[in-house]
């Protein structure tokens, strides 16, 4: 039989009525192992204490992190395994000791996160990379582990700035992932797209805020010193015709309970995952995009959507070209294709005559 060496096993004998009794201990202070060297019963009793050792406190950060590289980290694509993975390395050095309790106290790390982006700020793509693996990280924390309120990572700029006005999710993208999301995640999906509001307005929406004519609620983003008013077209009635009626606030999660943006924002990246769009540059906030292409269809002007939206009127334009004039252009451009074609076809039977 191959004999394994194990190192660290601290040995102790003992003198007692005259005999010499042998204990084995994993290591000096450490659990006392079961049966003798070279059985299967020692092996398992030291591998089981090995095992204990490095267990990782469930108080530090770097469970979190463990945790998510089991559950969430395997459904990534290969590629984006490849690209995140070194990032999880790096987040385990800087924070993986801290207790995660510290990321409650937003004010007192914010400024730590801050600093660690800023090591790569000379490249700000890629420390924009690292704060989107953190964020996932820490909003892992939130739901499903429950070991921080909200993820202090919201709220902190981009260091790369472009504008996303023009990014919209059409019908095609919405349907992909609809066909794998939760119900609770669908409507959430579809009043963002039918309302054009941020997530943190939409999830604190309430039946009450929907009047005869127009939902009317203050924007969290204007500190509640501007109201959105959006009108209800068909479109939009009939959503929230079929959206159930479970709580005072409209969108809620599959326990019946409000969303918070975290927990949307969680169900809604595992959806994009089974859905196979993870690495497609479409977030939930583009959906205020596809809003704005809806108003305009349903017969509002450019510039009563620039108000809903809080965007300058160039910005609604460009959607408007991009994704409902070039529809309709192309529309038009096939419906003269088949008008020529049943020309040429009618003709074709009256020269037979």
């Amino acid at each position: 039989m191959v004999q394994v060496e194990l190192k660290g096993i601290h040995t102790v004998k003992i003198r007692k009525n005259g005999r010499i009794f042998v204990y084995y201990y994993a290591w000096r202070g450490g659990p006392r192992l079961e049966g003798v060297p070279g059985t299967a019963e020692f092996m398992a009793s030291y591998n089981e204490a090995i095992e204990i050792r490095h267990a990782v406190d469930d108080t530090k950060l770097q469970s979190v992190i463990n945790h998510y590289k089991k559950t969430e980290f395997p459904k990534l694509s290969d590629s984006t395994r490849r690209v995140w993975s070194p990032w999880l390395d790096r987040i385990s050095a800087q924070f993986g000791q801290m207790r995660t309790a510290t990321f409650n106290h937003h004010e007192k790390i914010r400024p730590s996160i801050r600093r660690w982006r800023n090591q790569y700020a000379e490249t700000p793509r890629t420390a924009d990379l690292g704060m989107q693996v953190l964020s996932r990280i820490l909003s892992h924390a939130v739901d499903p582990l429950g070991k921080i309120a909200s993820n202090p990572c919201e709220g902190i700029k981009h260091l790369y700035t472009s504008s996303r006005a023009e990014i919209v999710w059409t019908d095609d993208d919405i349907a992909q992932i609809k066909a794998v999301a939760s119900d609770e995640v669908c409507f959430a999906v579809d009043l963002a797209a039918h309302t054009g509001l941020r997530v943190g307005d939409l999830v604190r929406l309430s039946w009450s805020h929907v009047g005869e004519d127009a939902i009317v609620i203050t924007t969290g983003k204007s500190k509640h010193r501007r109201e959105a008013v959006v009108p209800l077209y068909d479109d939009l009635r009939s959503l929230l015709g079929r959206i159930p009626k479970r709580s005072p606030v409209i969108l809620t999660n599959s326990r019946k309970k409000p969303w918070t943006n975290d927990g949307l924002a969680s169900s809604f990246w595992t959806a994009k995952v089974e859905a196979n769009m993870q690495e497609r540059d479409l977030h939930f906030h583009d959906l205020r995009g596809t809003a704005a292409t809806k108003f305009y269809i349903a017969g509002l002007s450019i510039r009563v959507i620039a108000e809903i939206m809080g965007w300058e009127e160039e910005y609604v334009e460009k959607i408007i070209k991009r994704y409902v004039a070039r529809g309709a252009a192309t529309r038009e451009a096939i419906r003269q294709i088949n008008d020529a074609r049943q020309r040429r076809a009618d003709d074709a039977k009256k020269n037979g005559r």
